[in-house]
């Protein structure tokens, strides 16, 4: 079989198995476990701490002792466990617990999937710069089909969502086995050391004040990532209690309409390298910056109504730019300012920033804004909207007067 077409399988079931439970979980915890806003935060809170060292961790086993895809198998088995675990889980503590527990298997394999890509698709001969996103694509369309099935087959509000992903991670455990084994380097003076591997020798680079500044507001912009993708679900289903939108699209459906956010991001992605050149990375920022003041003020007054839904779906449509133009220009930026012997080290110290220390202050900080405006079992997304909105503002203005500018080939 193809080599291609087995790492498209692969990351179509990576992503599938993430896009079935990551949107709709908070909704099934808030409806039907009757969890508070703080205990949902909490929970999603657990991917930011399991991606502050994992990822790390596992890439040493990975470099030293257990094939990569082996590795991957075994974490995916265990992520299967866990999440059928999750499934009979009715109380707040033990759903952090778990949901941590598998999060420290999953996450690491996010990093692992695109190693084994590189190294297949080597080993075949092939070039990874022209090859691979046509094959990563197909783990947002995973990501996509998953949020689709969850939507059509009802079961956003159950615990069968868990269920759902559990069956994809002992589907991708297996298949994985399909891949041709990852020989392990021998050469000791071609392993990264411990130190490197695990991002640490790319904190000298808080010593140059932009790249600290780049860093700090990294962390600022991973706690954005996380809100929609935690509260977006449950601030659509609250439509239900207005009896007009009761049976609306936006109701019955809304994982189909939160995954035109992810639509939104392939197109996106096109024009990052062009704004990049262009305008430089502190543009580029400030345009997501602003596309989050756009995405959380559309959120704020939108509503199945004929205008609000106009609304929601342009929220929708300005995820792609809101995501892609931090996160995507973010990397890039990343890999041509620092020196070629930290880079990996650099790429995963942004990701700590972003995908750790970030997304868990966002998920966390997020869960008790959603909790101070509920009265009475009753939320009031639009003041808490409205509050993102207005945080996203002042990080683009503050932003705007302390980093100085920088283009892609490092033209001022």
């Amino acid at each position: 079989m193809n080599i291609k077409f087995k790492l498209k399988v692969i990351f179509f079931l990576q992503f599938f198995i993430w896009g079935s439970w990551l949107i709709t979980l908070g909704s099934y915890m808030m409806e039907t476990l009757h969890f508070t806003g703080t205990t949902v935060g909490t929970v999603y809170g657990t991917m930011g701490i399991a991606s502050l060292f994992m990822p790390g961790l596992l890439g040493v086993v990975a470099d030293r002792w257990i094939p990569a895809n082996r590795l991957f198998m075994l974490c995916h088995l265990f992520g299967a466990i866990t999440l059928f675990i999750a499934a009979s889980v009715t109380t707040p503590f033990m759903m952090v617990v778990v949901i941590l527990i598998h999060c420290l298997a999953f996450m690491p394999t996010i990093a692992i999937s695109n190693s084994i890509s590189y190294a297949c698709l080597e080993s075949e001969g092939l070039d990874v710069i022209s090859q691979f996103p046509s094959i990563r694509i197909f783990g947002t369309i995973g990501f996509i089909v998953a949020m689709w099935l969850v939507s059509f087959l009802k079961v956003g509000l159950s615990n069968v969502q868990l269920y759902i992903a559990a069956g994809g991670s002992i589907l991708l455990s297996l298949y994985s086995l399909t891949l041709p084994l990852i020989v392990i380097a021998k050469d000791e003076s071609k392993r990264k050391s411990l130190v490197s591997s695990l991002g640490l020798d790319a904190f000298v680079l808080f010593k140059q004040p932009r790249i600290a500044i780049f860093f700090v507001f990294a962390v600022f912009l991973g706690g954005i990532l996380q809100i929609t993708n935690t509260f977006g679900n449950p601030f659509l289903l609250s439509f239900k209690s207005i009896p007009e939108y009761a049976d609306s699209l936006v109701v019955q459906y809304p994982s189909v309409l939160l995954s035109i956010s992810q639509m939104s991001e392939v197109v996106f992605i096109l024009f990052v390298p062009f704004f990049m050149k262009r305008f430089g990375i502190k543009y580029v920022m400030l345009i997501s910056m602003l596309a989050w003041v756009a995405r959380f003020g559309l959120f704020a007054f939108g509503d199945p109504s004929p205008v609000g839904f106009t609304l929601l779906l342009l929220s929708m449509i300005v995820y792609g730019c809101a995501f892609d133009f931090y996160n995507i220009s973010g990397s890039m930026y990343v890999d041509k300012t620092v020196s070629p012997d930290i880079r990996n080290s650099a790429q995963g110290l942004f990701m700590i920033m972003t995908n750790g220390i970030g997304a868990y202050l966002g998920s966390t900080i997020s869960g008790v804004v959603v909790d101070l405006y509920t009265v009475n079992g009753v939320i009031d997304w639009r003041t808490i909207w409205l509050i993102f909105a207005g945080y996203s503002l002042l990080l683009a203005i503050i932003f705007v007067f302390i980093f100085k500018n920088d283009t892609l080939d490092n033209r001022n």
